[in-house]
C-alpha cells in the first residue's frame, strides 16, 4: 500500500488548524477548516464525519460561544453567522473525540479573525468549559506529525506519561507543550 504524505503549509492562516489522528495504519495529520458567513447560528459540518466527532464539534461551537465576551465578540454574532466546519479527504470516514481542541481553535480563529501557525499540530479531546483530556494512539500521532514537518505539538497534559514511553528519537525535534485548558492551546497557536 502506497501513503502519500502531504506537508503542512508554510502559510499561518486563519480557521485553518493542523489536528493529529490514529488510524488503523498509523497516525496522520489532518487539516481542519472553518469558514463563517451570514447566517443565523448554524452549524455545518462536512469531510464524512462520524457520531462522536459530531459531539466534539458541538461541544468545540459551545466552548467558543461561552467564551466570545473574552475576544470582544458580540453577544448576537451567532445569531447572525453559520459556521461551517470541513475535514479534506471527504471520502475517508473520521470519528472520536481527540480533535475537540483542533476544532475549537479553528472556530475561534475563524470568528476573531486571528492567523494559526502552521507549523503547530494538536490533539486532545475538548470539555464544555474548554478543558483539555487525554487522546489515545499518541506514539502514532507524533510519528506523523514529525513526518509531516511540524515543528510545535500540543498534547494533553494528562498524556505526560505516555510521552514518557516514547524514545528521544520519536521526539527529536519536535517542541511538545503540554496543554491543560483551551487557554493554553490558544496562547500556543495563535500567531
Amino acid at each position: 500500500m502506497c501513503q502519500l504524505i502531504l506537508t503542512i503549509s508554510e502559510e499561518d492562516e486563519i480557521g485553518i488548524v493542523r489536528g493529529l489522528a490514529w488510524t488503523s495504519v498509523g497516525g496522520d495529520t489532518l487539516q481542519i477548516e472553518v469558514n463563517v458567513m451570514p447566517g443565523k447560528g448554524s452549524l455545518l459540518m462536512t469531510g464524512q464525519l462520524g457520531d462522536v466527532m459530531k459531539e466534539s464539534a458541538q461541544t468545540a461551537l459551545t466552548y467558543v460561544r461561552s467564551v466570545c465576551p473574552e475576544y470582544g465578540i458580540a453577544d448576537d454574532y451567532f445569531e447572525k453567522h453559520d459556521l461551517h466546519i470541513h475535514i479534506p479527504e471527504g471520502a475517508v470516514p473520521k470519528d472520536g473525540p481527540s480533535a475537540g481542541i483542533t476544532m475549537a481553535t479553528a472556530m475561534l480563529s475563524a470568528v476573531t479573525g486571528k492567523s494559526v501557525q502552521a507549523k503547530v499540530a494538536m490533539t486532545g479531546e475538548i470539555t464544555l468549559r474548554g478543558r483539555v483530556l487525554p487522546i489515545g494512539g499518541l506514539k502514532e500521532k507524533i510519528l506523523a506529525a514529525k513526518m509531516a514537518h511540524i515543528e510545535k505539538v500540543l498534547v494533553p497534559d494528562k498524556n505526560r506519561p505516555d510521552m514518557a514511553e516514547l524514545s528521544k528519537e520519536i521526539t527529536k525535534g519536535l517542541d511538545i507543550v503540554y496543554v491543560k485548558a483551551m487557554e493554553d492551546v490558544v496562547s500556543e497557536a495563535f500567531v
